[in-house]
């Protein structure tokens, strides 16, 4: 295993420390750790889709009231409604 150190608020410490007395500190690091590595691709892939549907948004003719309207009337007669 590996070693990281880090510097946090003294309050912090010693809330963590009272809070988790009886469990494996490193295992409950581990995990918030591996949480926000998640939390963080997660942001990334969000942040990277947004940017994929604003950029095909750029590149298409937008659609009317009226086109819409056609194709939901088309696609509802399709389905047999």
């Amino acid at each position: 295993m590996a070693t990281m150190n880090f510097s946090i608020p003294e309050d912090v410490k010693r809330e963590f420390q009272e809070t988790f007395a009886r469990d494996n500190k490193s295992a409950i690091l581990t995990d918030l750790v591996r949480e926000g590595i998640e939390r963080r691709r997660r942001h990334q892939r969000r942040h990277w889709a947004v940017d994929r549907i604003l950029e095909l948004r750029r590149d298409s003719t937008p659609t009317t009231d009226a086109q819409i309207a056609r194709l939901r009337e088309e696609a509802r007669r399709e389905a047999g409604h």
